[in-house]
């Protein structure tokens, strides 16, 4: 009887674990290796503290199970320390979600900001206040975040990322006074503000359409009918067309390129030759430095 009870304790609190688990299992790493330094403490505090504030925060009221984690990467190469507990290099963004019903992970972003600098002092605790965007790095760190939730929301729900796309954009606003490179209205076409603008304008519901279509009438249908599900996938590619005719510079485009095309590509293999003619050369158009990707559906 003992045992019972402690085996239904156990069974209790492991399954209050899986629903109370938080939305991200993101692991973060700063690259010092251009920097030339012998004590190497501070990079690995760095890492410590922003792993705590990714992956310990709360960040949705929504419940994620342990199998529904976004998972990815989050990584800081710097490469000058231009004054005393200032840094500048780049960070890089990798996120996945995983897909209904099958052991694959599917890539919904991969970014790379070459516009990052920050300040950090040893030894001190970041936490991301809302109402008090006054430091650079916990801004960058929680406007990412906030793009990749609202992108793993919004390929599960149409338009289900929408209050995070809102939340990356209040963050954007709110740094301008930082006066930190990235934020700058009109500085790029891939830079923060750029990339919150297309994910929350209005003229970009036929991105959040395609998304949504993409993943859970594409992706998600694949492991029980996989021609259903490809079909599912290759219908977007049009939409891609629409939003490139729309605004041919659009960050969406960008991030898009650098984050599914690969994917998209492979979907492709098992599509008629009718379907990879008329893809590529929808997708030719919209990106030809990507020519090494697409020619494999001409193969």
């Amino acid at each position: 009887m003992k045992k019972l009870l402690v085996y239904i304790l156990f069974v209790v609190i492991s399954g209050f674990s899986l629903v109370r688990a938080q939305e991200l299992n993101m692991k973060v790493t700063v690259n010092s290796n251009q920097i030339q330094t012998t004590d190497k403490s501070v990079f690995t505090k760095i890492e410590e503290v922003l792993n705590q504030l990714v992956n310990d925060r709360k960040w949705t009221d929504a419940t994620f199970a342990s199998n529904e984690l976004i998972e990815g990467s989050i990584l800081i190469t710097l490469s000058e320390i231009p004054q005393e507990n200032s840094y500048k290099g780049e960070i890089q963004i990798i996120a996945n979600r995983p897909v209904y019903n099958a052991t694959y992970n599917t890539p919904i972003f991969n970014f790379r900001d070459t516009e990052f600098e920050f300040s950090y002092l040893l030894g001190e605790n970041l936490e991301y206040i809302e109402s008090n965007v006054n430091n650079n790095l916990v801004a960058v760190i929680a406007y990412y975040t906030y793009i990749v939730l609202g992108l793993d929301f919004d390929s599960f729900a149409l338009q289900g990322g929408k209050p995070y796309f809102e939340k990356a954009m209040e963050i954007v606003n709110a740094a301008q006074s930082l006066n930190a490179k990235g934020w700058a209205p009109f500085g790029g076409d891939r830079n923060r503000y750029a990339i919150a603008l297309a994910l929350t304008e209005e003229s970009s519901s036929v991105f959040h359409s395609m998304w949504y279509n993409f993943h859970r009438k594409g992706l998600d249908e694949m492991a029980a009918n996989p021609s259903r599900g490809r079909a599912g996938v290759i219908a977007t590619v049009p939409d891609l067309q629409t939003i490139y005719k729309a605004r041919p510079a659009s960050a969406i485009l960008s991030f898009y390129g650098d984050t599914k095309l690969d994917e998209l590509i492979n979907i492709y293999s098992e599509a008629t030759t009718e379907e990879k003619a008329e893809a590529y050369k929808i997708l030719q158009s919209i990106f030809p430095t990507k020519r090494y990707i697409l020619d494999k559906i001409k193969k």
